[in-house]
């Protein structure tokens, strides 16, 4: 398969990429030093990126900032940066994508522990994972042309900064490489409408 691996430079992608490679093609991307470079927040640049891609038989989403902090300390333009990123840019990709996927194609989104487990500073994150998590469920039966679509819910990383680690008291810490063989049923199954929870 041809796939189209976004935020391929980070911890995850890194990951993904790796379970992937060498059984299908990768191309990479992300916002700098990648095979083409896109900044999801920005709607043209997911055109240009797609334009310069081609088909594909697979997006997979491994990217997406979201904001953390304490809820009285959030304000709109903060909870912003969650929406923006995490959520409309991975939605974009989707809306903006689905022309460029082959038939029985496959669409993989990334979202988080905390849709399900709050933590302290997290609503913001939180709300924007859930969100995706409810549009991958509910787009998954308008799907064309057989392509399918679901989300990956990974907890925090053992490879994870201990900075966000410390975000995360009393969870299990999970290695990356686990989480990134959910991408891989998501893309090579047959699954459509399912959050991949790997906590």
């Amino acid at each position: 398969m041809k796939i189209l691996l976004i935020g391929a430079t980070g911890l995850l992608g890194n990951a993904v990429a790796k379970e992937l490679e060498g059984k299908h093609e990768i191309i990479r991307a992300a916002r700098h030093n990648a095979d083409v470079e896109v900044d999801i927040t920005k709607p043209d640049s997911i055109k240009r990126m797609f334009e310069q891609v081609g088909k594909v038989d697979a997006v997979i989403s491994a990217t997406g900032h979201a904001h953390f902090g304490a809820l009285e300390e959030i304000t709109p333009e903060l909870n912003e940066e969650s929406i923006e990123s995490k959520l409309k840019g991975q939605v974009n990709l989707v809306l903006l994508g689905m022309d460029h996927v082959n038939d029985d194609g496959s669409f993989t989104l990334t979202t988080g522990v905390i849709m399900d487990e709050p933590i302290l500073h997290g609503a913001s994150s939180a709300m924007a994972n859930g969100a995706v998590k409810s549009f991958a469920k509910s787009a998954a039966i308008e799907m064309p042309r057989g392509i399918r679509i679901n989300s990956v819910s990974g907890t925090v990383f053992q490879e994870s900064p201990e900075g966000l680690r410390a975000y995360f008291p009393g969870f299990d810490p999970i290695p990356v490489s686990k989480a990134a063989l959910a991408f891989r049923k998501s893309v090579e199954g047959a699954q459509t409408g399912q959050s991949y929870e790997i906590y």
